[in-house]
């Protein structure tokens, strides 16, 4: 059984994922943290719950959700995982944060592993199947437990909105397609947690979401 502990990270309100099982291992999606007081906070609730961070997966390579790779990687020696297809958006991320007004000090590990379409990655007990979405991004994943009944989304989908695809790499109508080929044929009971904003289900966006219906 999952255990999902949800942060808010960095000025873009970033959600960071701590997911744990039974066994005590974790893995972190999309590390956000961006101060010294937000590490502080996501290193304390894995301190606190004895958790064994395994893993660092990354839906994408935005600016805000890697302003935590070095941490993890100086912290925990755990480099993220991502799609190839992001490594061009990850060479810049220091231009990404100047951009926005950010300053990153340190300099972000390389890419540890890259992963595919169909991938089926591991952490303690559990088994993620890995969705390319393309689109708000040139390497969007998803990360599938259809055990779980949970999709880890990224900015590809929100509660009533879709991501933007006006920024390095983005395709409107890919995006689209993409989010009606791998996450609208989920079961419609599948929870959606996204990369901003609050939890939906597949169900309530295929009734209700405005972008793809």
């Amino acid at each position: 059984m999952l255990t999902i502990k949800t942060f808010i990270f960095n000025p873009f309100q970033e959600n960071t994922y701590v997911v744990s099982d039974e066994s005590g291992a974790c893995v972190v999606i999309d590390p956000g943290c961006s101060s010294d007081r937000e590490n502080s906070d996501i290193s304390a609730y894995i301190e606190e719950n004895k958790l064994k961070p395994e893993k660092v997966w990354c839906t994408h390579l935005h600016v805000d959700h890697v302003l935590g790779n070095a941490f993890f990687y100086e912290k925990y020696g755990l480099k993220p995982e991502a799609h190839f297809n992001e490594q061009d958006l990850y060479n810049m991320v220091k231009g990404q944060a100047q951009m926005f007004g950010l300053v990153m000090n340190t300099e972000p590990p390389s890419i540890g592993n890259y992963l595919n379409e169909g991938d089926l990655i591991r952490f303690g007990n559990t088994t993620f199947k890995v969705l390319l979405v393309p689109g708000h991004s040139p390497g969007g994943l998803c990360f599938y437990s259809e055990k779980d009944r949970v999709v880890f989304a990224g900015d590809c989908l929100f509660s009533g909105s879709i991501g933007r695809t006006d920024l390095w790499g983005g395709d409107h109508d890919l995006l689209i397609s993409r989010i009606k080929s791998e996450l609208l044929t989920l079961p419609d009971e599948t929870v959606v947690y996204s990369g901003h904003g609050p939890m939906t289900t597949i169900g309530e966006e295929k009734e209700d979401n405005p972008f793809i219906n």
